[in-house]
């Protein structure tokens, strides 16, 4: 994208060079303009102006300083050079040196700075969609102002309420359609605190350094002094916010774009080599010394990667979905039930608001609407999740052919379809009654998404990617020779995209190892003289073939493609076996139910976590007479459907039918100073679950057993108070319901969690929502198994899971209600037991 176009003119005549030795020392910036209002917004720079015509100077201001300095003879490419660059303050001599200074510049049109400097004065965003008018926002450029959407994500972080989440959402991007659709990419960019798919590696690279250090230079406060301001704010974007609010340049910069921003950004993301950290630190002082007010918080976040609203997915797609709906970028054609027509959303102005008491049919209508469009929207994104295609589409021909102008193509990874936890064999029995299912292998591996294609005389492209789309072709050059050869033996096949587990196993005999093995291999670029650990791909579905999409057929026949199209084969190395294909394993309900026990036995012998089950095809629905199980024939689908967890696929992991616990996914957010032996360390833990409705993660319980020492240390260096993951205010947007930890982590990584049982709680506020009494849940003697490193924070598991555990065990069991603090009787033991006893070893290792 172009930059951004300058606010004023150069100004005219020869520019002279002064000498800045005299200043370069200086470690202070000058406060030479009045402060900042109460509300810390940014003053216009020019009210202090009082001579008409294109030549002006500021009101004289006592200012301590032995020299007059003339901005126009400075040189911008040596001012860089200063502490802040066009920054200047003098040191602070007694107050009788001090003496009246004047400072002069140029411009060729006041109007222009002073309507382009003066800040916004936005309409609120979070009012009803139907009331609100896009064209009534100010406007003062051809570009997407940078303070627009500012002042959408501070709207967003002041509020909880999801109806006003997506209102105000809705109403910025339907504002971004109408002024500025050249920007709306960019936006929902910003947006979502991303730069990219979450398929390509596009990362900041900014460390806490570069930010603290670009901080320090345009407000010229001292690194103890930030210190001091992070200690007593907890949050960057509030410490760069205080540290500005007195600065003022004397060479105006113009508004901050939201294009810019976003290329900046992306400019930082592609410094590398020698000098990268410094360049990168250029390009961030450039962006804050321009941002004003608010721009400075949420920028500073920005360069974070914390924005700390509650913009999640899910919410961004409902808003675009509604703008688009309300205010179509082009003339609709095929879609017009996917669009609100303008008498419906006059008569809904007209008639606002609407009596709650009684049904409003123009509600209804709307509702409907907005459904459709959302249904599309969300359908096309989780098999093609990047909006560098998907927001080009919309903004040339709105929902027109929405999905078939972004279809499901190769190398974009789709989604992946889901699993629903079950407890025995006879909840599955229960759910599926005398539906046909496949039980297969649930492996201790890492779960991969393999794209490919092959045209004649050319390399195979191959792409390997990760439940959470993550691009992982580097790390599996054996998986990829593999696809090569696949293409070489079957001359029919062009293109697939495969659902499979990638195992470890044994090169000489072929027995599955664990995960642990296989998080040996290094993370990417393996070279294959390096690889030192054999792998098995285990495919299970395949999803696309020879330019046909799949994902409406049912899973039968799926996999009959599936096992029609491949053949086990294994890839050899100087005589050893570095990569091998095969099907999982798996077993009919066909063959009886004595049959899939001795199958799940099997399973955990062999090293499995336990089963998934899969429903094999639609029960035909004119055998089904009870209107009951019509509607329970709706909720099984057979299809693949991406990013859902359906009773199609069920979950039977092998802690469940050993009677012994259930295990969670959970998110380490918190920690408490330990005792005793502990007390270097982080114990107890505290863990949440993942609100996809919220997007933030929600308080649960409290670990402190399962661990291992070695493991503490590592805790202990990852989360240490000098670290961007840990810090003693709770800076990251999580809900900690009546737990107050001494610590905060960045919510980063998914633990494995077993405890006996899920128990009512009045300090845990997960599902709170679903109990009348207001008390939550929580989780019973919760023990650490593992970290799940194929897992990222918006996998791990939800309120809805835990609320299930709990109904499902209801009447089961009578442990009592949880009063938010129980932890392993045996290990709050240990933690009150002397460092110095001779001869035990207090380790929590099994």
């Amino acid at each position: 994208m172009s930059k951004r176009a300058s606010s004023q003119k150069s100004p005219p005549g020869k520019t002279k060079r002064a000498k800045l030795q005299s200043l370069t020392g200086q470690s202070q910036i000058d406060h030479f303009f009045q402060s900042p209002n109460a509300n810390g917004a940014n003053h216009d720079n020019f009210k202090s102006l009082t001579s008409p015509g294109s030549s002006y100077k500021f009101k004289s201001k006592i200012v301590p300083s032995p020299e007059i300095i003339d901005v126009d003879s400075l040189d911008l490419e040596e001012a860089e050079t200063l502490p802040g660059p066009s920054i200047i303050e003098p040191k602070s001599p007694p107050v009788a040196e001090w003496k009246k200074v004047e400072f002069r510049f140029s411009v060729t049109d006041k109007s222009q700075v002073e309507s382009e400097q003066a800040p916004c004065e936005y309409l609120p965003l979070d009012i009803d969609p139907i009331l609100y008018d896009p064209e009534s926002q100010p406007s003062r450029s051809a570009q997407a102002p940078y303070s627009l959407l500012t002042h959408a994500l501070a709207s967003l972080s002041n509020t909880r309420s999801r109806v006003a989440i997506i209102n105000i959402l809705t109403n910025v991007i339907r504002t971004i359609v109408t002024k500025y659709p050249s920007s709306l990419l960019a936006a929902i960019y910003l947006l979502s605190n991303s730069l990219g798919p979450q398929f390509i590696a596009i990362e900041l690279g900014l460390g806490s350094s570069v930010i603290s250090r670009s901080i320090q230079q345009i407000s010229g406060l001292s690194a103890a002094a930030l210190k001091r301001l992070y200690n007593s704010t907890g949050d960057p974007g509030d410490v760069a916010f205080a540290a500005k609010s007195n600065v003022r340049t004397l060479i105006p910069h113009a508004p901050l774009s939201i294009s810019y921003v976003f290329e900046s950004l992306l400019k930082i993301s592609r410094c590398k080599g020698h000098g990268a950290a410094k360049e990168k630190q250029k390009i961030v002082e450039k962006l804050l010394l321009a941002a004003s007010g608010e721009e400075v918080r949420y920028l500073t976040r920005t360069l974070c990667q914390n924005l700390r609203v509650g913009a999640v997915r899910a919410s961004i797609l409902t808003g675009l979905a509604r703008a688009i709906a309300l205010t179509p970028p082009t003339i609709p054609n095929d879609s017009v039930a996917l669009y609100v027509p303008s008498d419906l959303l006059s008569e809904l102005r007209r008639t606002f608001p609407s009596k709650k008491k009684l049904l409003d049919p123009n509600r209804e209508k709307l509702s409907s609407i907005y459904k459709r469009a959302e249904g599309l929207i969300k359908q096309v994104y989780v098999k093609h999740p990047s909006y560098d295609q998907i927001i080009p589409a919309l903004l040339e021909n709105g929902f027109d052919s929405l999905a078939e102008r972004v279809p499901l193509t190769v190398g974009i990874p789709l989604l992946p379809m889901l699993g629903s936890p079950t407890r025995s064999l006879s909840e599955i029995y229960q759910r599926l009654g005398e539906l046909p299912f496949a039980a297969e292998f649930k492996y201790d591996g890492q779960r991969a998404q393999i794209h490919a294609t092959h045209q004649p005389e050319r390399k195979p492209n191959v792409k390997v990617f990760s439940r959470h789309l993550e691009d992982m072709t580097s790390k599996y050059p054996d998986v990829v020779n593999l696809v090569a050869a696949m293409f070489a033996s079957s001359p029919s096949l062009i293109s697939f995209i495969m659902d499979a587990e990638i195992v470890a196993i044994d090169p000489a005999s072929g027995a599955l190892k664990s995960f642990q093995e296989l998080s040996g291999r290094a993370r990417k670029d393996v070279d294959m003289k390096d690889i030192r650990i054999s792998v098995c791909v285990y495919a299970f579905d395949l999803m696309y073939l020879n330019g046909e999409s799949l994902l409406d057929q049912a899973f039968v026949n799926r996999r009959g493609l599936l096992r029609t199209n491949f053949s086990p084969r294994g890839m050899q190395d100087d005589q050893t076996v570095t990569a091998r294909f095969d099907f999982v394993e798996s077993c009919e309900s066909g063959e009886g139910r004595t049959a899939i026990e001795e199958f799940m036995v099997r399973a955990v012998e062999n090293g499995c976590e336990g089963l998934m089950i899969k429903l094999m095809d639609h029960k035909n629905t004119t055998e089904e007479t009870a209107a009951a199980k019509e509607k329970r024939m709706k909720s099984l689908p057979a299809t693949y459907e991406p990013d859902i967890r359906t009773s199609g696929w069920l979950k039977l992991k092998k802690d469940y039918i050993d009677g012994m616990s259930d295990s969670l996914d959970l998110i380490p957010i918190g920690g408490w100073h330990g005792n005793g032996r502990k007390a270097r360390w982080w114990s107890p833990v505290l863990l949440a679950l993942w609100d996809p409705e919220t997007g933030r993660p929600v308080a649960i319980c409290k670990c402190m057993s399962g661990f291992t020492d070695a493991f503490y240390i590592s805790m202990k260096e990852r989360y240490s108070l000098e670290s961007d993951l840990c810090s003693k205010a709770p800076i990251w947007e999580c809900d900690f319901g009546g737990f107050k930890p001494d610590v905060y982590f960045k919510p980063n990584e998914v633990w494995e969690i077993r405890g006996a049982d899920v128990t009512e709680s009045p300090v845990s506020s997960a599902a709170r929502e679903k109990f009348l009494h207001g008390r939550g849940l929580s989780l019973r003697f919760p023990r650490f198994i593992r970290t799940r490193e194929d897992k990222n924070v918006e996998l791990a598991n939800t309120p809805s899971n835990l609320v299930s555990i709990w109904k499902s065990q209801q009447g089961k069991n009578d442990h009592g209600n949880d009063d938010g603090d129980l932890v392993d009787i045996e290990a709050e033991r240990r933690d009150s037991t002397d460092d110095e006893v001779d001869g035990l070893d207090f380790s929590d290792e099994d």
